[in-house]
């Protein structure tokens, strides 16, 4: 963050969002909003969020952070596939016949929960597979000449830096990614200008960076370096209490054994990451610019600059959302 940039940001807020087809998820203390453009014309879904009691087990450390992920991706998806079906052109389609035996079977109601399930499940486990488990595998290679826990799980992490960051290069080149980052954009600015103390208008939002350190992006890539530490302490751990794995090292029961066992670790993962995210976004100090530097570069591939009409969609977005009760929203 420049000097610039630091000097504007009057506080922190927890308000954030998620660019969708032509419009933006935001999501505040109280509220979520969903925003969409078509023809021209905004139109805003806005809904209570629950908000857990304040004593509830879902509210402590590290709990919170693998409910407040999966509460994420849910509604997220849920926010997608809404963006999806009204970007739709207004022309009849047949259900398949499995969608409708299924809505048939299940109901209307019943059978959103299961799209809404299915497509969680499936986004949640293709990035298990691409960025966790492709890179064990990968790194199960080297536990027949490495016997260093520590150098097995750096290769498997740089592994799976290179699979994250070609992805994301490649998908950043489609022409639809395109547009879905700059609505991505639009919400980063958006969030600036607020967080600047600025009225929420064009011309104050258009100079604003399309960069900030905590977005989801910067989540992502503090998932994938803790790992690498979780993954070496809880294995060395493994190894001190089983002392018969060191015996079958290099096997492919051993490899089976060591990717499992690290699969099963990764809540855990994400536990302490949203924890590190946590602190980094209430402080601002040099260690919390080192931990957040990578995030916000990687975002210069994950968002473009906006158009006028995003931006409206944002502002649009962030008002919705806004507590009754100034501050309430503070990080």
């Amino acid at each position: 963050m420049s000097k610039e940039q630091k000097a504007c940001e009057r506080f922190k807020t927890s308000i954030g969002g998620q660019a969708l087809i032509e419009g933006i998820l935001m999501r505040g203390p109280e509220k979520d909003a969903v925003v969409l453009r078509k023809a021209g014309e905004l139109n805003i879904e806005v809904k209570d969020r629950k908000i857990l009691p304040e004593k509830s087990a879902l509210k402590w450390p590290l709990i919170r952070g693998v409910y407040n992920f999966f509460d994420a991706q849910v509604t997220g998806v849920k926010a997608l596939m809404r963006s999806a079906d009204f970007s739709e052109e207004e022309v009849s389609q047949e259900k398949s016949k499995l969608d409708t035996w299924l809505e048939k079977k299940l109901g209307s109601e019943g059978f959103e929960r299961f799209l809404t399930g299915f497509a969680v499940f499936f986004g949640i486990g293709l990035s298990v597979v691409l960025f966790f488990l492709l890179p064990m595998v990968i790194g199960s290679f080297f536990y027949r000449w490495i016997q260093s826990t520590l150098v097995v799980n750096l290769i498997e992490g740089l592994v799976r830096m290179v699979i994250f960051v070609c992805y994301m290069l490649l998908i950043s080149r489609m022409s639809e990614m395109k547009r879905l980052f700059s609505y991505h954009g639009a919400e980063h600015k958006t969030i600036r200008c607020y967080e600047a103390g600025l009225p929420l208008t064009l011309e104050n939002v258009r100079p604003q960076t399309c960069l900030h350190p905590r977005c989801g992006t910067s989540f992502l890539l503090v998932v994938m370096v803790l790992s690498i530490f979780v993954f070496s302490v809880a294995s060395s751990v493994l190894l001190g209490l089983v002392p018969a794995l060191a015996q079958i090292r290099g096997t492919f029961l051993y490899k089976i054994v060591m990717i499992l066992f690290k699969l099963l670790l990764l809540p855990l993962v994400v536990a302490f990451s949203y924890e590190v995210n946590r602190y980094v976004g209430r402080h601002d100090n040099a260690l919390t610019r080192i931990v957040t530097a990578p995030g916000m570069w990687f975002q210069n591939f994950t968002t473009n600059e906006p158009d006028d009409s995003m931006i409206e969609v944002g502002i649009a977005a962030l008002k919705a959302v806004l507590p009754e009760q100034e501050g309430a929203d503070q990080w």
